[in-house]
């Protein structure tokens, strides 16, 4: 949820925001207009109980005909109390929902726009130039014996898939590779629940405008998360961190579940849009003052990532209409794909500042008095980095060199060779 004082000293700030997104401006004067009758119902129940109080020491010193009439006049105003805490209650909820209508505020360097309006910060690396015809990854992981999509199709239904052999191993040597910088640089490891109680999946944020690519277990009101930022969010519910040490960092190992929903006929082939996947997240609480230096450190943790796999890649700025609910500001970092020749997004990091923390009631203190969390998030690793290692690794015997950092977590080998 936006913050109340944000919306009352800037609400024109808030209308931009959501033009920006391209979602609709006047659910900001709603909200207006909600936080005045939750402001007016307050006012009006605080007078009428101040005045309960009042007469309540009137009627303890009087007697006989005084004390009957005070009586009297006191059982009208619990009425009109009752009646009053009613309509207070009922604006309370109105607020609530009106606030959780509205999309985080964008960050003032956030581009207005929708998927391909984004603004690219930088480039790292030079698309390699190949002297042979390149293959795609599925391909290449066919051929290593490390991807099976056919047999993932007949098991689970489209978008499926096995690793297996080097396939499962260069998974379990990414992540391990990331689990391992991430530990190094501070974090937590962590394996959280990949389901959640509706409550955590909402306080997210998911369940807004991206809601239909949530599965979602009926019987049990649980739901599979897409991502362990979702139960690392919830670790800290309705609790009062501490962060006089600096901020909490945590790194989620989970397997991850999309529906994809809208996405038909995208990236059928291979293993880029699949849904189920594993992924290694980094989730940050921290002093809202201290996010923005945050989210650069998330970002270039993530840039050491990619240094290590030894592949090209761009930063970019996402725009506005392609942000989740969450999020603030939302840089990507996208890896040149040679089959493809385009770039695809292998990481994003997230500043959601204090929107998250609000719906979770995540709080710290701060020089005495209690404040919101800032929540970050960021990718270190997940299975679609394969589709860029095979790629621009390849060889023209089908086989695919082994970026040297990777190597240790692969037991020492060099280069996948290819089956038969």
């Amino acid at each position: 949820m936006i913050d109340l004082k944000t919306l009352r000293e800037d609400p024109e700030a808030v209308r931009a925001s959501q033009r920006a997104r391209g979602e609709d401006a006047a659910l900001v004067d709603a909200l207006l207009s909600a936080d005045e009758r939750r402001r007016s119902a307050v006012s009006q129940a605080d007078t009428l109980r101040a005045e309960q109080k009042r007469l309540g020491k009137l009627v303890g010193g009087a007697k006989g005909e005084e004390r009957e009439g005070l009586l009297a006049e006191a059982k009208q105003l619990a009425a009109r109390v009752k009646t009053a805490e009613a309509e207070q209650s009922a604006a309370d909820e109105e607020l609530l929902a009106a606030q959780r209508r509205l999309s985080n505020v964008i960050d003032p360097r956030t581009p207005a726009g929708g998927e391909a309006d984004f603004v690219t910060l930088k480039h790292v690396g030079t698309p390699r130039e190949f002297d042979f015809p390149v293959k795609d990854h599925l391909e290449l992981g066919t051929g290593l014996g490390a991807i099976d999509m056919e047999r993932g199709a007949k098991v689970s239904g489209a978008r499926f898939y096995f690793l297996k052999g080097v396939g499962a191993q260069l998974e379990l040597a990414l992540l391990n590779m990331a689990a391992a910088q991430a530990t190094a640089a501070g974090f937590d490891l962590v394996v959280p629940p990949v389901l959640v109680r509706p409550e955590i999946m909402d306080g997210t944020g998911f369940l807004g405008a991206h809601a239909g690519e949530v599965y979602r277990l009926e019987e049990d009101d649980l739901y599979l998360v897409g991502t362990s930022e979702v139960p690392l969010a919830g670790y800290h519910a309705d609790e009062i961190v501490d962060l006089s040490g600096g901020p909490l960092r945590y790194a989620g190992w989970s397997t991850c579940f999309r529906r994809e929903a809208g996405s038909y006929g995208k990236d059928t082939r291979g293993i880029i849009r699949v849904h189920q996947f594993n992924k290694l997240e980094m989730f940050v609480y921290c002093a809202e003052q201290d996010a923005e230096a945050e989210h650069e450190r998330l970002l270039a943790w993530e840039e050491e990532m990619l240094a290590k796999i030894e592949v090209p890649y761009r930063v970019i700025d996402t725009a506005a209409g392609d942000l989740g609910a969450s999020a603030a500001r939302k840089l990507d970092c996208e890896a040149w794909v040679p089959s493809q020749q385009t770039y695809r997004e292998l990481t994003s990091t997230s500043n959601t500042t204090t929107f998250q923390a609000r719906r979770l009631n995540v709080r710290h203190r701060d020089e005495g008095r209690t404040q919101h969390c800032a929540t970050l998030n960021g990718t270190l690793a997940t299975t679609r980095w394969m589709v860029a290692i095979l790629e621009n690794h390849q060889q023209a015997d089908g086989s695919v060199r082994v970026p040297e950092a990777l190597r240790p977590f692969l037991g020492g080998v060099e280069v996948l060779e290819p089956k038969g």
